[in-house]
């Protein structure tokens, strides 16, 4: 069994041209055809992006259902991450992710976790965006290892964590969640590529968007879209990995 995954930031459908644009996310996001789409840096109502809730509107243009996260909120108005898909899904759990005190002011972070079926088989799926700060990433990684999430009793392979992590595979962020996880882009019987960066879009060169992978997962494609449209909608490009699912 395939299954096709994006993760892409799109810093709140703002490209770099500074021009507000939901559907042309959109535009991107479909020509890849993913089955399941998690998106970063989503707002909701608020006033800045003239108060669209843009998971529904982007669930909306493709066609997929969505599960939202509002990792901030400010009364009314919501900024976080969703996952999208059309597959038979279910949410687990959306909560936030730990804060570094002795840092006030931080962005608060957080994960949202579904369970989709492919052809019979569950799959489970965590999305999320970590910090900037070393320090607060480690905590937010170490929250995600534990038993809130991957080691959470309802977590059974196969299962993937991606989202934007803020780490390059130097960081101490990256080889924690290496230890527990395999980075999709690994070279693998499946797969030879060197790695795929993804920010920032016009001239990428960082990875730190990231697909993880427990066993049952091969990866057998990874691509990134470079196109113009591509790199204006967002400053990340999508990240995007076919999927063969070999067992639990």
């Amino acid at each position: 069994m395939k299954l096709r995954l994006m993760t892409y930031n799109v810093h709140r459908c703002v490209g770099t041209d500074r021009r507000l644009d939901v559907e042309r996310v959109a535009e991107v996001i479909a020509a890849e055809n993913a089955d399941v789409v998690a998106l970063q840096e989503l707002d909701v109502r608020r006033a800045r992006t003239k108060g669209v809730d843009q998971a529904h509107r982007l669930a909306e243009l493709l066609k997929m259902r969505s599960h939202f996260h509002p990792a901030m909120a400010v009364e009314e108005e919501l900024y976080g991450d969703a996952i999208l898909t059309a597959l038979p899904e279910k949410k687990v759990k959306a909560d936030g992710l730990p804060l570094y005190p002795l840092i006030p002011g931080l962005e608060p972070r957080g994960a949202i976790w579904i369970s989709v079926d492919v052809g019979g088989t569950p799959v489970q799926i965590i999305n999320t965006h970590l910090g900037l700060v070393p320090q607060e990433q480690k905590r937010q990684a170490a929250a995600l290892l534990g038993e809130g999430w991957i080691t959470h009793e309802d977590w059974k392979a196969p299962g993937i964590l991606l989202g934007d992590f803020n780490a390059t595979p130097y960081s101490a962020t990256y080889r924690l969640l290496k230890a527990a996880l395999r980075d999709a882009q690994t070279q693998s019987p499946t797969w030879r590529r060197p790695p795929t960066a993804t920010f920032p879009s016009n001239f990428p060169f960082m990875r730190i968007d990231h697909v993880f992978l427990t066993k049952g997962l091969e990866t057998v494609g990874v691509r990134s879209p470079y196109g113009p449209l591509a790199r204006t909608a967002s400053d990340h490009l999508p990240l995007v990995i076919d999927l063969e699912i070999t067992g639990a």
